[in-house]
């Protein structure tokens, strides 16, 4: 059954920016970071991508709440094996630039990293991952906590709380009932469909404010044009890491006569995963995508794209 909402990296792009549709943004910070978040504005980000494969790739907004926090929303559509990187960049940016030169680092700005992804990031079942930064002695496993003079300056409760959190949803993952809000959350961000009898904060504005009833006829169909490149990228990616791993298990296999199984299983999926990844390069390439935005969708570096 098709949708009958919008979805939430398209939203994000075009819709979320309003200030009367916060509510949506709010409702999915409040029920992830498990307190009440009120957006008072959006930032600068690097939304709005001018390159045609960043359009439907990844979309990013930039969010202070009432505390004056950051809070990093990003979505990505592709795989990229750095991603873990990128995530410590965007953080360590925001970090830089939003404090004035000759502030003292009191004046640091708490960050949070959400991040929406629609790929195999890393390895592991769990569906919502969090990261958080903490400080334990080396030999006894004691945690290292503030004084109560930096509790009551700083008004927080533990070190981590000075630091920059991230959260990864990995939203492809879910194939289950949704019983909880965060779940219901994932299940929206997964299908584009609220789940019945759905009561996770911000939801009932998607389902007010994000209706696919209440776009225009070019709207609709820029928006179902989104859709299909998604999917034709979804598939690429699918179809050639599937047969990547193929010929990494054959050629894996017969070096592994030589060499030993373990050794040339490793190899050959490395080097079938490599060449799969330079034909997509190549593709890429022939429609007239910039080198640094193919690197970043197959992970070969600027120098192997162009050499290409």
């Amino acid at each position: 059954m098709a949708s009958n909402y919008i979805r939430f990296d398209w939203a994000m792009k075009r819709l979320l920016r309003n200030k009367a549709n916060f509510g949506v943004l709010e409702g999915l910070l409040t029920t992830l970071l498990k307190e009440r978040i009120v957006i008072q504005k959006l930032l600068e980000s690097e939304s709005n991508q001018a390159d045609e494969f960043d359009k439907y790739n990844r979309v990013d907004l930039l969010a202070e709440n009432s505390k004056g926090e950051l809070i990093l929303i990003e979505v990505q559509n592709n795989n990229e094996y750095a991603y873990f990187q990128r995530m410590l960049f965007g953080t360590s940016k925001l970090v830089t630039e939003y404090i004035n030169r000759g502030e003292g680092y009191d004046k640091v700005r708490k960050v949070y990293s959400v991040n929406i992804v629609y790929f195999a990031l890393g390895h592991g079942t769990d569906i919502v991952y969090h990261g958080k930064t903490e400080f334990r002695g080396i030999h006894n496993g004691e945690l290292l906590e503030l004084s109560p003079f930096q509790k009551q300056t700083f008004k927080v409760d533990a070190v981590s709380q000075l630091y920059p959190e991230y959260y990864i949803l990995k939203v492809n993952d879910f194939n289950r009932v949704a019983t909880t809000p965060l779940e219901e959350w994932i299940y929206y961000l997964n299908t584009g469909d609220v789940p019945d009898g759905a009561s996770a904060p911000g939801l009932e504005e998607v389902k007010e404010r994000l209706k696919l009833e209440r776009m225009t006829k070019d709207e609709l169909n820029a928006y179902y044009r989104h859709l299909d490149n998604i999917v034709i990228l979804r598939d690429n990616i699918f179809t050639e890491r599937a047969e990547g791993r193929a010929e990494g298990h054959a050629e894996g296999r017969a070096e592994g006569l030589a060499e030993g199984r373990a050794e040339g299983l490793a190899e050959g999926r490395a080097e079938g995963e490599k060449n799969k990844q330079m034909e997509i390069a190549k593709n890429l390439k022939k429609m007239g995508l910039a080198a640094e935005d193919i690197s970043r969708a197959t992970g070969l570096t600027p120098e192997e794209v162009e050499g290409l």
